[in-house]
């Protein structure tokens, strides 16, 4: 387990949230992440360097990721106001349900409809797999 400071390196925080860099870099290009100043001064020689809110925003966007949410739709959680916006967060929330119960209904639909399918071709030796001749038409 990573031990969260107020002095990681992007490559450390990229551990912490169980990402790689190139996935901090580009959370930091779509605006859900900050990019800090370089230390030193701001000079091309210094190395950037995050904290503690930058590893719990970053596992924020991935938890949010596993239950389904786009990137947007993160970005409009992150800028929500936990204690006023509840309301637009559980829109968001019925949004993504919605969307998970279809997905759901087409995944059980292809399943039953595989099922048949194989159930089919185990039937007889006769003429053309019901599977392949599915695809084909």
């Amino acid at each position: 387990m990573i031990v969260e400071n107020e002095d990681m390196t992007i490559g450390r925080l990229a551990r912490a949230g169980g990402v790689g860099v190139e996935t901090v870099r580009y959370y930091q290009r779509r605006g859900l992440l900050d990019t800090p100043r370089r230390a030193g001064g701001g000079g091309d020689g210094g190395v950037r360097r995050y904290g503690p809110d930058d590893a719990r925003r970053l596992r924020f966007i991935r938890s949010a990721q596993s239950a389904g949410f786009t990137l947007e739709q993160i970005g409009e959680l992150l800028a929500l106001d936990a204690g006023h916006d509840r309301a637009r967060a559980r829109s968001l929330a019925q949004t993504r349900l919605t969307e998970l119960d279809a997905r759901i209904a087409e995944l059980e639909a292809a399943r039953a409809a595989l099922r048949r399918l194989t159930k089919a071709c185990g039937e007889t030796e006769q003429g053309p797999c019901p599977i392949i001749a599915a695809f084909e038409g």
